[in-house]
């Protein structure tokens, strides 16, 4: 199984493409660039069954629907954030960019934590709140990575101060969830390069509490 980070639109919010060895692929946080991505996957053949959002912040929709259309495939979110798609109010698009912007409702809402099987692909779908009411991580175990969305970032951790954001509950979730996975376990942020496990224990200042 392989993976493709792909930073895009303006502030280069990290897509994700993680693909089986026969083509089939699962799309993470389409935030912009619908057709940069959708080439991409016409290039490479590949065939999408889902997208899956970390969260609903605008930076991470903003292609969900061509996407979405473009492949006929659904779209995962979890409950909290059900609303959020279509909302600019609550998805930070009315207050960061001074434009809306929407996505169609969700066809499938995570209520849980749970094992999510699509296709050949097994992933165990962590609630990590605090960046957001509805943040979850997705954990590829086989793979030995997890998704984060912007829960965790190479020496930073996500910000807190839109609709629904706690630094209590984040760094619960990042202390809870996140680092008791095994230390070599990689992480694609949101933002950023990825990183792993024992880095972030090691030298994340909002972690460790020291400062650099």
């Amino acid at each position: 199984m392989k993976w493709r980070r792909m930073p895009l639109g303006p502030i280069q919010t990290n897509a994700y493409i993680l693909a089986d060895d026969d083509g089939t692929c699962l799309i993470f946080d389409p935030g912009s660039e619908a057709g940069k991505l959708n080439g991409y996957i016409k290039e490479k053949g590949l065939k999408p069954l889902a997208v899956l959002l970390t969260h609903a912040h605008f930076d991470h929709i903003g292609a969900v629907d061509k996407v979405r259309k473009e492949w006929g495939i659904p779209v995962y979110v979890h409950k909290n954030e059900a609303d959020w798609l279509q909302d600019p109010s609550l998805n930070g698009s009315a207050l960061l960019t001074g434009q809306p912007i929407t996505a169609e409702k969700a066809d499938h809402l995570i209520e849980e934590e749970q094992e999510l099987k699509i296709g050949s692909f097994k992933l165990r779908v962590f609630f990590t709140p605090g960046h957001s009411p509805g943040s979850i991580s997705y954990y590829a175990e086989e793979e030995q990575l997890i998704i984060s969305g912007d829960v965790l970032f190479k020496g930073g951790i996500g910000r807190t101060d839109l609709p629904g954001g706690n630094h209590e509950v984040l760094l619960d979730s990042i202390h809870n969830k996140l680092l008791s996975l095994p230390e070599e376990t990689l992480v694609l942020s949101g933002h950023g390069p990825e990183t792993d496990i024992a880095t972030e224990q090691e030298q994340n200042p909002f972690i460790n509490g020291f400062t650099i």
